[in-house]
């Protein structure tokens, strides 16, 4: 039986955005909107990250800015299967998801699984973890859990 009661979130932390080029799509969000300057990085792998339950290896190109509280992350998947590519492939360009940075990592994931809601493609980098949810059947947009090792606790 799923909990019925709803899980809070902490404050919206960042913003999550699929491009084809990352380098066109700062340029343009730092000359039009003021929104910038991105720090790129020109590739992030994840090797042997888990996309619906099965290792996956992939890399992406990414940038993030800062608007406010807010950070604006724009992602160009480079190689592998990940749900970036799935993302483009079936939507095209667009907000991918919103991220939401927890203190307790595998705290925040059983809660989602008391409800039903399970990561689809997540990841432990020591110094970070982070996991999609299944969200995106309802409303277009994926929410992402985000943890840092500056924070209390293990990932």
């Amino acid at each position: 039986m799923k909990d019925q009661s709803p899980v809070s979130l902490p404050p919206l932390s960042q913003v999550g955005i699929v491009v084809r080029d990352v380098d066109r799509t700062a340029a343009f969000y730092h000359s039009t909107f003021g929104i910038g300057p991105f720090g790129i990085i020109p590739e992030v792998k994840f090797e042997g990250a888990l996309l619906r339950g099965r290792p996956t290896s992939t890399s992406i190109k990414v940038a993030f800015a800062q608007s406010g509280p807010v950070q604006i992350e724009l992602i160009q998947p480079l190689q592998g299967e990940s749900i970036y590519t799935e993302f483009l492939a079936a939507k095209g360009e667009g907000l991918h998801h919103l991220g939401f940075e927890v203190d307790d990592f595998h705290g925040w994931l059983a809660r989602f699984k008391s409800k039903g809601v399970e990561p689809v493609f997540w990841h432990n980098m020591g110094w970070m973890a982070f996991a999609y949810l299944g969200t995106d059947s309802v409303g277009g947009v994926m929410i992402e859990l985000l943890w840092y090792q500056k924070q209390q606790g293990q990932a």
